[in-house]
């Protein structure tokens, strides 16, 4: 057989699934997500504050997977929950404050990972002895963070609901270093913080001669008014054992600092975050055990789908043992072969099969001009149809023995011509009757 006619057998068979496995090929590259960005920008808050610190830990670790994590301070909370929600915002992650995307869910762009660790409202005011309450504070000169900050929406909220938060009282948007400077030298008699313990600011504040830490006796009131926020208890003696910092138990209020994402966010960043969290946030601190955050606590966000999947079974297979980017790579060419495969693979098992049956389909055919002969041969015929019928039995073999077939087909070959034979002798023993007939088919 020439290689010509193998080539076009082959062409004629293997065409049909080459051209599914590439059309599900196409299909795939139409409907699959483009490869994660390489650079992302995250909305942090004031620069000597909390989140600020936390997103450098962030940035630290994502370089070492290959993604540059761009910082972008702003004001606090409120400014960056505006950044994220806005479609021309230019933020794809950011620390908000728990409270601030309300209780309705917030913005249908905008996703949780979870919460990060719990964020207590510090209420520092000078006086001769601690305070319990907000209400003393009527008519001072407080400070309640800066404009557009989660520290400024949840000490306005809190003064509003003990009504003093209108003259005589003077309330001052300003928050972090300038706020505790102005305590420190008592130009203002209170400031409202919402930061770590460990934060230096705070550390200095515990240490400092003549203020206080307002105890809130009425902490689960402001719980049970606002869903957000959670009750805490700051150990007496956790800042300094020796002079017994603080002297006693104070029970305190705080929320939760969540992050959230845009919901267009590639899903592999989403667990590259959530694995990034995880590392930095599952410390112990004052307020939480050890690997207790991140956690699913977001009360005002829904989680995004990877972020349950993350909580429920951990990082996808593939992140777990490689790289981010080997990862990614890997499952890319997984999502991009799966649809080929599913195609291609049940075809080529079909392969042998459609090509056997196209070389044998070449003789098989042959054989109905074969019956129709023996059919023939069943009626009386003339000694001249009867040559007839033996020129037409030359015809199929000479036309046979033109048929190209491979050499491992060529048994076939070989039977049908043993069949044009026994039909032929039947043949010359009805033309010769005195000829005996070697045996009948």
């Amino acid at each position: 057989m020439s290689r010509r006619k193998v080539n076009k057998d082959l062409l004629l068979v293997g065409l049909p699934p080459v051209t599914l496995g590439a059309a599900a090929l196409a299909a795939t590259l139409l409907l699959m997500r483009p490869a994660p960005p390489s650079e992302i920008v995250m909305a942090t808050g004031v620069a000597d504050g909390s989140y600020h610190a936390y997103a450098l830990q962030y940035r630290d670790i994502l370089e070492r997977e290959g993604v540059r994590l761009h910082l972008r301070p702003s004001a606090g909370s409120v400014e960056n929950y505006k950044h994220l929600s806005d479609a021309d915002g230019g933020v794809d992650v950011a620390f908000v404050q728990g409270g601030i995307a309300g209780a309705d869910g917030g913005a249908r762009n905008v996703v949780s990972l979870g919460a990060m660790y719990y964020e207590p409202l510090w209420i520092f005011h000078r006086g001769d002895k601690p305070l319990d309450e907000l209400g003393p504070l009527r008519g001072k000169m407080i400070a309640v963070g800066a404009e557009n900050s989660g520290t400024a929406a949840l000490a306005m909220s809190m003064l509003r609901s003990n009504g003093i938060a209108e003259p005589p009282t003077t309330v001052l948007k300003i928050g972090g270093r300038t706020a505790a400077d102005l305590l420190r030298s008592g130009d203002i008699e209170a400031a409202f913080f919402m930061a770590d313990p460990r934060a230096p600011l705070i550390q200095e504040m515990m240490r400092t001669p003549g203020l206080h830490l307002l105890n809130l006796k009425r902490a689960e009131a402001y719980t049970r008014q606002h869903f957000f926020l959670t009750r805490l208890t700051l150990p007496q003696g956790v800042f300094d054992l020796e002079r017994d910092v603080p002297s006693g138990d104070v029970t305190m209020i705080g929320t939760t600092a969540n992050l959230l994402v845009r919901r267009d966010l590639h899903p592999a960043l989403h667990y590259l975050l959530l694995r990034t969290a995880t590392e930095v946030h599952a410390k112990p601190t004052f307020f939480s055990g050890l690997r207790q955050f991140p956690a699913p606590l977001d009360p005002e966000v829904p989680l995004s789908e990877e972020a349950e999947r993350y909580y429920r079974s951990g990082s996808p297979l593939l992140q777990r043992y490689l790289p981010f980017w080997a990862a990614n790579l890997v499952d890319r060419l997984l999502v991009l072969l799966l649809p080929a495969a599913v195609v291609l693979l049940p075809a080529m098992r079909l392969l042998p099969v459609l090509y056997r049956w196209r070389v044998r389909s070449r003789i098989y055919r042959w054989y109905a001009r074969l019956k129709e002969i023996e059919l023939q041969l069943e009626e009386r015929r003339t000694s001249d149809e009867l040559q007839g019928i033996l020129k037409r039995l030359d015809e199929i073999e000479e036309a046979v023995n033109h048929i190209d077939t491979p050499l491992a087909y060529s048994e076939n070959l070989y039977v049908f011509r043993q069949h044009i034979d026994l039909v032929r002798l039947r043949a010359q023993g009805r033309a010769s009757p005195a000829s005996p007939v070697p045996f009948e088919v």
